[in-house]
């Protein structure tokens, strides 16, 4: 696990600043504390951090081919590594190492740019090729590494894994991009492509991005992988089958040098990869959880109980719910606005595995690839309701009826129809999309000055839903939700909070469940086997049933997040005004009246407005952070 940075001219005459790249390289020195490299040649300078993982006494970076003019940096695991280096070996190829880096120097010798294709891990690299005059940058299927890039001036490029990087070179201007506003006050992250800042994009989960000097200074971006739409008849067997091929995509992550162990909250995700670990290892698994102190938020009962079931090596920390100091720490380790709120608890446990381990598994992606989430089952309940009302109904009466209704947060969960009835009124996809947002429309519009609102020219957040539908036919609504978080939620939120928290404390995180012939498996499963009314991820527990306690698999779930609402009127009361009043300030963007407004109506208990006060504060300390 690394990180990597460079700097491209397409005029191979343009001198490259080595002290200045070294510079940038260093500001994500966190990512890789074991050792530095650089290369530098006509036009191009790629540097290297290393946290030593696979091959520690040989796999220093950049690595070459056999004669040196193929040149890689390398951030990530490539857990097929030694099958596609013995075929390239039957092809001719010689290797000088056992490392996972140079398997991807020789595939691309061999395969150009489909060397993607045979390649299953997680990863983003550069390959600069002197004989060709080309760099090829890619980014794994499903966006576990991050890549960022912009053009600091003509036909210079610089890239880098974590924004910082771009931002240290002294030609980078710090401009909000006005769309970026808008989608994070949606999602509470900024999706990719768009980045916080004008010019600055992130390479997108499944693409590559290719430069050649001979054709073009541009360079041009292509996508090499997409999710499976097409449900298949997999039935009666999806239980069995599942377990084997979560073992087998488990064992494939167990190769490791250094200590290596598992993060363990007690969810059904987490212990039934820890379950599959303490099968495959002869030694006892090391599992690392925290508790909190606030006991509905505490879920270190149930992680130790899978830990005393599974036997493993538990290793648990007990931590105050109140870990304001974070917050202050959280746009340095994100570099944009970030409100998800399970970023301190994320943060926690990521910097206490450290002290046991340096490799950890995870078990995210199971609620998105196993329709977990309630908001599947609702999905599934809206869209039997617009199939047995009449468009004339949902757009005569349910629309203006959505409108009127007040939005009562006090009030017990079934009177609480506001949302419901919105979604109703619109299509599946906007129906999500209202669903998920942090700020509905209408409430991110009322919050914006009027400048702001022409800047954006008509754009919303709903755009970011429909380019990644275009094109697409998925007639299941589940299966829609599904397919949407894959390319939003799970790249802008769910990986960067685990990149950003793991990386910040030199530990790498490795993602079982998003094998990628595992997931295409998986996401071809019907969602009948998926959901019932009144349960998520049916076929997933059915397949744990032999593996972990029932209390374990049938409980309610809880999530990994912190209790907003109290803290904003009670000890983050100071910090969210002086959020506010740094937004304020900006009145090309914001209406003053109006945050003041949602800050008042938060406090006086009329309305909830915890998650997009939340969103605000984090907005405020980027500001403050970055000088903004």
């Amino acid at each position: 696990m690394c990180g990597i940075s460079g700097i491209y001219c397409s005029d191979a005459k343009r001198n490259i600043d080595e002290a200045l790249l070294k510079e940038m390289n260093r500001v994500q020195s966190h990512r890789g504390p074991d050792e530095e490299g650089y290369y530098f040649g006509d036009g191009i300078g790629l540097g290297h951090r290393r946290l030593s993982i696979i091959d520690l006494s040989s796999g220093q970076q950049p690595l070459f081919n056999e004669d040196n003019s193929v040149v890689i940096v390398f951030n990530g695991e490539i857990y097929n590594h030694k099958a596609v280096k013995q075929t390239l070996v039957e092809k001719g190829h010689l290797f000088k190492t056992h490392s996972d880096t140079e398997t991807i120097v020789h595939a691309w010798e061999e395969w150009r740019e489909k060397c993607v294709d045979y390649l299953n891990g997680m990863f983003a690299f550069a390959i600069w090729d002197t004989n060709t005059q080309e760099l090829f940058i890619a980014r794994d299927r499903f966006g576990e590494k991050p890549l960022y890039y912009c053009e600091v001036e003509s036909g210079c490029w610089v890239f880098g894994s974590e924004l910082k990087v771009l931002t240290r070179h002294p030609k980078f201007i710090k401009q909000i991009e006005p769309a970026a506003i808008e989608d994070y006050l949606t999602f509470g992250y900024v999706p990719e492509p768009k980045s916080i800042y004008k010019n600055v994009h992130k390479l997108s989960a499944g693409h590559y991005l290719y430069f050649n000097r001979a054709h073009s200074n541009q360079p041009s971006i292509r996508q090499y992988w997409d999710l499976p739409l097409e449900a298949s008849s997999i039935a009666s067997d999806v239980p069995e089958l599942l377990a084997e091929k979560l073992k087998q995509v488990v064992g494939d992550r167990l190769e490791s040098e250094v200590p290596l162990g598992a993060f363990l909250s007690g969810g059904v995700d987490s212990s039934s990869v820890v379950a599959m670990m303490s099968q495959l290892r002869s030694t006892p698994v090391k599992t690392c959880a925290i508790g909190f102190d606030v006991p509905e938020f505490n879920e270190s009962d149930f992680a130790k109980k899978v830990a005393d079931h599974c036997a493993t090596e538990h290793h648990l920390e007990v931590v105050s719910g109140e870990h304001f100091e974070l917050l202050d720490r959280l746009p340095h380790i994100y570099d944009e606005p970030f409100a998800d709120n399970s970023a301190i608890p994320t943060y926690l446990v990521c910097e206490m595995a450290r002290k046991h381990v340096t490799v950890a598994l995870s078990g995210d992606a199971g609620d998105e690839l196993f329709a977990g989430y309630r908001r599947y089952r609702f999905q599934q309940a809206e869209a039997n309701a617009r199939t047995k009302l009449p468009n004339w109904v949902r757009q005569l009466i349910i629309k203006p009826l959505s409108k009127l209704y007040p939005k009562l947060d006090w009030a017990p969960r079934f009177l609480r129809a506001k949302t419901t009835l919105q979604s109703l009124a619109m299509s599946a996809s906007d129906g999500y999309l209202n669903s998920v947002s942090i700020l509905r429309t209408d409430d991110r519009f009322g919050l914006y000055a009027d400048g702001f609102k022409d800047q954006l020219n008509g754009y919303t957040s709903k755009r970011v839903y429909d380019e990644a539908l275009r094109d697409k036919q998925i007639t299941c609504p589940v299966k829609l939700a599904q397919y949407l978080d894959f390319k939003t939620w799970l790249p802008g939120d769910i990986l960067v909070k685990v990149d950003r928290a793991s990386m910040a404390n030199s530990l790498e995180v490795r993602v079982p469940m998003l094998d990628h012939e595992f997931v295409e498996w998986a996401f071809s499963i019907p969602t009948s086997e998926n959901i019932t009314r009144r349960e998520g991820k049916v076929g997933f527990k059915k397949a744990m049933e032999p593996h972990l306690p029932q209390d374990i698999l049938y409980r309610d779930k809880m999530g990994f997040s912190v209790p907003v609402s109290e803290w904003l009127k009670g000890p983050l009361k100071s910090k969210l005004n002086d959020s506010i009043e740094i937004l304020a300030k900006h009145t090309e963007l914001f209406s003053p009246a109006a945050l003041t407004k949602l800050v008042n109506d938060h406090m006086s208990g009329r309305r909830d407005n915890g998650m997009p006060l939340w969103a605000l504060l984090n907005l405020g300390l980027f500001f403050k952070a970055n000088e903004l």
